[in-house]
């Protein structure tokens, strides 16, 4: 059965980029919104039974491709079939673009994602060519800077593929997410399996490695990004000096700030502070670092991200304007469409409004709880 090309989605509540329309309807030709109107629509339309209807999400930064391509220790599955997988969840989450995160620099001795990096590119590049996914996908390096390999890596990955944006990340031992040894001794004992004895090697061999590799790496890196024309993130800020080096550096986006002063320092210079919804659905960050909330409160929030949890996204956002009055729906909505898609340059979708991509979502609410009932990528129905 072929969709129609042009068509009119009627009586739905929609959330525009500065308002709501309690009773609107929008039309749809050819991939674009041609019109947006309150009332009745101009002719017959799909009716939405009252329903609202954002934008389609724009996600930035999603590991969760790794669930898919290891779902066990030691198992790597099907690259093919994980992205497939990965996509589905992806978009029936709401999420119509979605920014790949994929590793480059090992982060441990047990960390075999970043030797996979480009095995999966390969693997979401041909699924798209061929039509197989639903959303429209862009990559987002995140490179580990004290890795001793992370340049190699990444001058591999880009003899043959695209970067869109490159976050610079530093996991090292006592600093920025880790400023805590506690919680860094918590998270890598969950994650890297490694004994006692392992975990202290490691501690000191990273700690070399920053000794040895961070200074020249970062720069590096700056200038592969500059010469590419690939947009900047910086990674867990925390003091006002890691500001001023994301400032110097051109970043477009701050990823997860560990302290209130670091947000503020980047909202006001200008740079997008992005926070991860699990984050705001938790109530706090899980390494006990600023809490998104916090930020929103202080008017520093400006990206939510769905990090780990496809479908936090769009629950963060309902949740916010209940957890912080002073943010409206449509600006929360923002955080999660218009204002990454900026950030990043992809000025043709985020808002509902004429002109731009019908990438659409409905929602019914339930319980207070948005349940995605419709997405609609370029106007195409994929969820």
């Amino acid at each position: 059965m072929t969709e129609p090309s042009e068509f009119i989605l009627s009586n739905a509540r929609i959330v525009l980029a500065n308002t709501i329309l309690e009773q609107g309807w929008v039309e749809i030709s050819e991939g674009r919104i041609i019109a947006v109107g309150e009332g009745a629509p101009p002719k017959s339309g799909w009716d939405m039974a009252g329903d609202t209807l954002i934008p389609g999400l724009v996600e930035l930064h999603t590991d969760h491709l790794e669930a898919h391509f290891a779902p066990r220790p030691g198992v790597y599955w099907h690259p093919k079939s994980a992205v497939l997988a990965y996509d589905a969840q992806i978009a029936a989450s709401g999420i119509t673009t979605v920014f790949d995160s994929l590793r480059v620099g090992q982060d441990s001795r047990k960390d075999g994602f970043s030797a996979h990096a480009e095995q999966l590119a390969d693997a979401i590049s041909a699924a798209q060519a061929q039509g197989l996914l639903r959303s429209e996908h862009f990559t987002h390096l995140r490179c580990e800077i004290c890795s001793p390999d992370v340049i190699e890596k990444i001058e591999s990955y880009l003899s043959g593929r695209s970067i869109q944006l490159m976050s610079l990340n530093d996991h090292t031992p006592g600093q920025r997410q880790f400023r805590n040894m506690d919680k860094w001794l918590e998270y890598y004992r969950g994650k890297s399996g490694m004994s006692e004895d392992e975990l202290q090697s490691f501690i000191v061999q990273r700690l070399d490695y920053a000794a040895k590799f961070a200074d020249e790496h970062h720069q590096k890196l700056v200038n592969i990004a500059r010469g590419h024309n690939i947009s900047i993130a910086s990674h867990d800020d925390t003091t006002l000096e890691h500001v001023q080096e994301s400032i110097l550096d051109g970043a477009a986006i701050a990823e997860f700030p560990t302290t209130i002063e670091a947000a503020a320092a980047s909202h006001s210079a200008g740079i997008r502070v992005m926070m991860g919804a699990p984050n705001m659905v938790r109530g706090g960050s899980h390494s006990g670092n600023v809490s998104a909330i916090d930020l929103a409160h202080a008017g520093t929030l400006d990206v939510l991200s769905s990090d780990y949890v496809p479908t936090s996204l769009l629950m963060a956002a309902w949740m916010l304007p209940a957890l912080a009055p002073a943010v409206s729906l449509p600006a929360a909505i923002r955080m999660v469409s218009k204002t990454p898609a900026e950030a990043v340059n992809l000025q043709d979708r985020g808002e509902i409004a004429v002109g731009k991509r019908a990438d659409l979502v409905r929602i019914f609410t339930s319980d207070a709880h948005p349940v995605v009932r419709n997405v609609w990528t370029m106007g195409k129905r994929v969820a």
